[in-house]
């Protein structure tokens, strides 16, 4: 989930780096906590999460794509719909999906409640209605106890989608080594790893993977030099590269299978700029630190 750089400029010299951290002057910030919720909605947006009545053919939940015991997405280079058929897309983590200003590939929704609602109402995902898993929720005694807790009656449209969107947004990542290094712990990057942070603002990607997600802030245009990965939608959502380490496969179309391949690819479509290997380890090292951790657990890739 990758797409970076526009503009080329010189590779730092290997032997200069900054091992003290300055937060206040760097691009990226800190992932910040959770934010405070509400107990009873975020504990039944959790359990509406992982609820499979949410599909018309109970058969799928949110979990079933965005595994959160893992990396927030799958290791699939594409799902398969309720239909059988194959989806365009690639499947975008949750994790952090709250800091990115538009969310899908296409940036097509501004809020998670809409994200949700589409999700839920796409036939090839869900396949279902509103009124449909309102309907279920409310024949379910329990259900309309928890909803009532949580909002003073039962289920209904709005609640169901604030349930749900609560929860994804404490699906943050926070305690990565890079953010420790932000926040002043200059033993928290090893000296390749530092010089890869420099490499990625020098040759340019920092220019679209900035701010608290490292990107999800912007739109941008794929393949500006060279082919990058199917040629449509051309204008994509930039992505975060916050456990990007954890989240292959790479770009839109899952063409690339591992980071290294897609390192290479981006400097070449979007810099045209050839990069070394020696440039591309670097630049891996400082990604491998973006890892966050989730319940306290690091994040990780998904079983192969």
């Amino acid at each position: 989930m990758l797409v970076l750089l526009t503009a080329a400029e010189p590779a730092p010299d290997p032997q200069i780096l900054d091992a003290q951290p300055r937060a206040g002057d760097e691009p990226i910030t800190p992932i910040p906590a959770p934010p405070a919720a509400d107990p009873l909605r975020l504990a039944l947006g959790e359990q509406l999460f992982r609820d499979r009545r949410l599909s018309h053919d109970n058969r799928h939940a949110c979990l079933s794509c965005h595994d959160i015991h893992s990396n927030g997405a799958d290791g699939k280079t594409h799902d398969v719909g309720r239909d059988g058929t194959v989806l365009r897309m690639n499947t975008n983590t949750v994790f952090n999906a709250a800091l990115s200003f538009r969310l899908n590939w296409e940036g097509n929704y501004r809020t998670l409640e809409q994200q949700a609602e589409a999700s839920l109402t796409n036939p090839k995902i869900m396949g279902t209605s509103i009124d449909e898993v309102v309907g279920r929720l409310s024949a379910d005694p329990e259900m309309v106890r928890l909803f009532g807790a949580a909002y003073g009656h039962g289920p209904d449209r709005t609640s169901l989608l604030d349930a749900i969107a609560t929860y994804e947004r404490s699906l943050l990542t926070p305690g990565s080594r890079f953010d420790r290094w932000l926040r002043g712990d200059a033993s928290a990057l090893s000296p390749e790893e530092q010089h890869g942070y420099q490499l990625f603002k020098s040759l340019g990607c920092i220019s679209c993977h900035q701010g608290v997600n490292a990107g999800g802030n912007l739109f941008e245009r794929h393949g500006i030099f060279h082919p990058l990965a199917a040629p449509t939608p051309a204008l994509l959502r930039v992505p975060s590269l916050r456990n990007v380490a954890e989240t292959p496969p790479y770009f839109h179309d899952g063409s690339a299978p591992t980071l290294a391949d897609a390192v290479q690819r981006m400097g070449a479509a979007q810099l045209d700029h050839p990069l070394q290997k020696p440039q591309i380890d670097a630049i891996i090292a400082f990604l491998n630190t973006l890892t966050g951790t989730y319940r306290g657990a690091p994040v990780v890739a998904p079983p192969p």
